[in-house]
C-alpha cells in the first residue's frame, strides 16, 4: 500500500469504527517508515472530526460515536508512546472525572476518546471522584482543563461541591472548569460557576478548544 492509500484506510475505517483494521493500516503506516503524527493528523483526527459532525447533523448516534472513538482509541495506544518521543505538542491537559456518588462513565469515556482524538492530554480519574481527589489531580498534573460529569440529578450539586474546593485549594483560578452529563443544562452550569458546559462529546471538543483559545487569548492582554 502506498502512504496515500494507507491514510485513506485509516480515515475510512476509523469512521466505520473498524478496530482491527484501524490498528492494523497503523502497524502498517509504521512498518512503511510514515510518522506517527502524519497518521494522527493527516486521517486519525480528521476522521473522528467528520464522525462529530455526522453527529451534529442526526446522520450519526451515540453507537456510531463510540465504535468510531473505540477504532481510534486502538490506534492511539500504539501511537502514544511514539508520539511523545517526538515531542508532539499536546492542546493542553484535561483531567476528567465523575462525581462523587456517581458510577456512570460510558459518556465520559466518550468524551475523554473524542479529546483524545482532537489532540488534548486526557488524565481519567475515573468515577465516584471525590473533590479533593479532584484538587490532588489539578495540582499534580496542572492541567488546563478540569472536567465533572454527572448522569444523575442527585449527584449534580457535588459541581458546586467541587468549584467551592478548588476555591478553597486557591485553585480555581488557575484551571478552566467544564461540566457534562445526560441532566445537565447550560442554565445548571451558569448556576455553579462552570466555564463551560458541552451537551455530547463532540461539543465538549468544540467548548474545550474555544475555552483554551480563549484562555490564551486573555492572557496575551
Amino acid at each position: 500500500m502506498t502512504p496515500d492509500e494507507i491514510l485513506q484506510g485509516l480515515y475510512d475505517q476509523t469512521l466505520v469504527g473498524n478496530a482491527p483494521a484501524v490498528l492494523d493500516l497503523t502497524n502498517a503506516g509504521l512498518d512503511a517508515g510514515m510518522a506517527p503524527e502524519t497518521l494522527l493528523f493527516d486521517a486519525l483526527i480528521p476522521s473522528l472530526e467528520e464522525v462529530g459532525a455526522r453527529f451534529e447533523r442526526g446522520d450519526f448516534f451515540v453507537p456510531e460515536m463510540l465504535i468510531a472513538g473505540r477504532a481510534m482509541a486502538g490506534a492511539l495506544a500504539r501511537l502514544r508512546p511514539l508520539l511523545a518521543e517526538t515531542g508532539v505538542q499536546t492542546l493542553g491537559t484535561f483531567v476528567m472525572g465523575t462525581v462523587k456518588g456517581d458510577v456512570h462513565d460510558i459518556g465520559k469515556n466518550l468524551v475523554n476518546i473524542m479529546l483524545e482524538g482532537a489532540g488534548f492530554h486526557v488524565i481519567d480519574l475515573g468515577v465516584q471522584v471525590s473533590p479533593e481527589k479532584f484538587v490532588d489531580a489539578i495540582r499534580t498534573h496542572k492541567p488546563d482543563i478540569v472536567g465533572f460529569s454527572a448522569f444523575l440529578t442527585t449527584t449534580m450539586p457535588m459541581f458546586k461541591a467541587n468549584i467551592n474546593a478548588l476555591v478553597k485549594a486557591g485553585l480555581r483560578d488557575q484551571v478552566i472548569v467544564m461540566v457534562g452529563g445526560a441532566p445537565v443544562t447550560q442554565e445548571y452550569a451558569d448556576a455553579v460557576g462552570a466555564d463551560g458546559y458541552a451537551a455530547d462529546a463532540s461539543a465538549a471538543v468544540k467548548k474545550a478548544k474555544d475555552l483554551m483559545q480563549r484562555r490564551r487569548v486573555m492572557a496575551g492582554t
